[in-house]
């Protein structure tokens, strides 16, 4: 009988155990306990900029050379692309050579070139090729640059839009260019997963950090992320740091440098602003918002975003992603409900267009939200708390690519329960669509040199309705959403 009763009281304490477990994982979720090194001062994490003689930044030999040479998506459907690079003292060759692997034949595109001033910056002259006749799912080279200071690059065009197109994405938001930015880009460069496109969540060199905006910091920012950015696409969503409206200095137009140097397709979908637009890529239907602009009713942003949601064929793309750089749901203390007033704005058209994740930087630091909306408030009946629902996207906040601003460290507590992950680290993301119904996101944080996968969930599309093969109720769901 000793042993029956010890054995059972083994039970009971096991499931006494396991309960306790759950209980906790169902109550807000999981905040890391991993805590970063830390230098400067004591209460927070400070990145150092890299120094201007730093080698990311090193200027290609020959006189005057292409650089800072990005690429992104050039239409609405994928088979487009734009090609960008700088040359600093004359506008020298504007042509660009490109082929496909197998081709027999070169073609030739031109490029526009434009320059600007920023107080008393004079930009080097910055050519903007667009290419829109390539064929899907095929390796293109190009050539930019005049004689033996000609420069090559390759890409690889997306598969044609379809639903059951695999296809990955990396995300880096606010990377700016300190050590830990090129601890970002280099774990990014080498994860074994590594993104067939990058889709970049704002804040980009963080220029306007230094006095009167110093944009030779645009310059190095540039030469610093063309390792990657000549040789796939970063989708470009814009941020605070883009903003540059110094009045004080008589810099009154706002974005500048932005939309001088970094060119979006956004013509294509029907747009009226480079800062807001629409892509197609795989089986990925992309909108990237801005909270930097009008987005009021009756603005344009409201009236394009209105029929742009209206538009979307989730039989063709599936997989409907938002872009936006101030997130509508995190649990730092710092710019916490700064994106309140977008959220109650487009918040029900993500719900009712059952939106599957969104996107956003600004917080620096990483978090991942249950599917919760809060849309039921209304003035009498109190429900002004976020509640579960499956309709709802997942809010991924990775604005933590390593930027001299450093990371954020004070949380919420207790933490909020429709928090399901966070943590104060830099890294980067991968998603990786596997079909119309599956897709695998991932978080990777830099540590102690190298990069390691922190957080993951496998997302079950809205539309198509996959079936969840575990349901332990709100906020249980640790590797499915």
């Amino acid at each position: 009988m000793s042993s029956r009763s010890d054995l059972t009281i083994m039970r009971v304490c096991f499931i006494t155990f396991l309960l306790g477990v759950l209980v906790e994982l169902c109550d807000g979720g999981i905040t890391s306990g991993y805590v970063r090194s830390r230098r400067g001062r004591s209460d927070v994490f400070v990145p150092d900029d890299m120094p201007l003689d730093s080698d990311v930044f090193k200027v290609p030999p020959g006189p005057n050379t292409p650089q800072q040479v990005h690429i992104t998506q050039g239409n609405h459907e994928g088979n487009g692309v734009i090609i960008s690079w700088v040359t600093p003292s004359a506008p020298c060759s504007n042509t660009v050579r490109y082929w496909s692997e197998n081709g027999k034949s070169k073609k030739l595109a031109e490029a526009t070139i434009n320059t600007y001033r920023f107080f008393n910056y004079t930009s080097g002259y910055i050519h903007h090729c667009l290419i829109d006749d390539l064929e899907f799912d095929m390796k293109y080279y190009y050539e930019i640059g005049s004689w033996k200071w000609r420069r090559r690059f390759w890409f690889f065009t997306p598969p044609k839009p379809g639903p059951d197109v695999p296809y990955t994405f990396g995300l880096i938001g606010d990377l700016g260019q300190t050590y830990d930015s090129n601890r970002t880009l280099s774990h990014y460069e080498m994860n074994p997963g590594k993104g067939q496109a990058v889709l970049f969540l704002g804040d980009l060199s963080y220029a306007d950090l230094y006095k009167f905006h110093d944009n030779n910091r645009w310059d190095t920012w540039g030469r610093f992320v063309e390792r990657s950015a000549a040789y796939q696409p970063w989708i470009w969503t814009a941020g605070n740091h883009e903003i540059d409206f110094v009045p004080d200095i008589g810099e009154t137009e706002p974005f500048k440098p932005f939309t001088n140097r970094y060119h979006t397709p956004y013509k294509a979908s029907g747009s009226i602003s480079p800062l807001w637009y629409s892509i197609k890529r795989a089986s990925a239907y992309i909108i990237v918002m801005s909270c930097y602009s009008s987005y009021g009713v009756y603005t344009p942003q409201y009236k394009w975003l209105r029929k742009e949601f209206q538009r979307v064929n989730r039989t063709e793309t599936p997989w409907l992603i938002v872009l936006v750089h101030c997130p509508f749901y995190h649990s730092y203390e710092r710019h916490y409900m700064e994106g309140e007033t977008m959220r109650v704005m487009y918040e029900p058209w993500f719900v009712k267009s059952k939106v599957d994740v969104v996107f956003a930087g600004h917080v620096h630091a990483y978090e991942r939200s249950e599917r919760v909306s809060n849309i039921a408030y209304n003035i009498v009946n109190g429900l002004c708390e976020p509640i579960s629902d499956e309709s709802a996207p997942v809010y991924i906040t990775i604005g933590d690519g390593g930027n001299a601003e450093g990371l954020l460290t004070e949380m919420m507590e207790p933490q909020p329960s429709y928090s399901a992950f966070r943590e104060a680290s830099f890294g980067h993301g991968l998603l990786d669509i596997k079909n119309r119904t599956h897709a695998y996101f991932s978080w990777n944080r830099n540590e102690d040199g190298s990069s390691k996968e922190a957080d993951s969930v496998w997302l079950l599309n809205r539309y198509w309705g996959a079936p969840k093969n575990i349901s332990l109720g709100f906020g249980c769901h640790p590797n499915t959403n």
